[in-house]
């Protein structure tokens, strides 16, 4: 487990520079600026895109902690370019959070909550089975780094609100049928089952491959669904 110093903060204040010399690897994404003419600032562009495409490489490959150095070297520019792009650690969260979700923008489609419940979970394991997959490089970082991030704490939680709340819709005849505080505990069962950290579970911790975690993940649902 890293250990952080109790100062590091998520201030918008603090200098990238010394947060990646002396607290943290790069964990960043960026997005595009405003389409423009200018030569300066579409070089800029393409340096930012190169910035990011190299830390999400090295994020993929396993190097959860990137350096600056190692991302400079990767995307082919300088290390001082890397610090003229990115000023301060929240700008760095907030540009990572936008890329990320334009990157998961095709495996977030809305899962259709009608029909029988087999046809429902089915649907909804296979979505969300293919999400948490892909997320789990980046989302490794991620939480890294959450604690020391308003940014990061603020888009997480919204992201898992947004993951609540199709669960909630998903199952909804099944909950349905509860008393208020039984699908409040269900509700609550099926949420944590179907999250990333269960996910991370069954793939890092048991060694399960891809198509076993998904089955295991569809048991898991199933189970409570019928009988929680």
């Amino acid at each position: 487990m890293y250990s952080y110093p109790p100062i590091v903060t998520a201030s918008r204040g603090l200098s990238l520079h010394s947060y990646c010399n002396n607290y943290h690897p790069l964990m960043i994404l960026a997005s595009l600026p405003p389409p423009t003419l200018d030569g300066r600032l579409a070089r800029g562009a393409r340096a930012r895109v190169a910035i990011v495409e190299a830390l999400l490489a090295l994020i993929e490959r396993g190097d959860l902690r990137p350096s600056a150095a190692r991302i400079a070297e990767r995307a082919g520019v300088s290390l001082r370019s890397v610090f003229q792009h990115f000023n301060d650690v929240e700008s760095l969260f907030a540009a990572a959070a936008e890329r990320q979700a334009e990157r998961l923008a095709s495996l977030a489609g809305s899962v259709d909550d009608k029909g029988p419940l087999t046809r429902r979970l089915d649907a909804f394991v296979q979505q969300r089975a293919r999400l948490l997959e892909a997320v789990s490089p980046v989302r490794r970082a991620a939480v890294l780094m959450e604690p020391f991030s308003s940014e990061l704490r603020g888009r997480l939680g919204a992201f898992r609100a947004l993951k609540a709340d199709e669960v909630r819709r998903v199952f909804a005849s099944e909950l349905a049928r509860r008393s208020p505080a039984a699908r409040r505990r269900l509700l609550a069962a099926l949420v944590a089952t179907a999250s990333w950290s269960t996910w991370q579970a069954l793939r890092q911790h048991q060694g399960l491959s891809q198509n076993e975690a998904r089955r295991v993940l569809r048991l898991m649902l199933q189970t409570l669904v019928r009988n929680g």
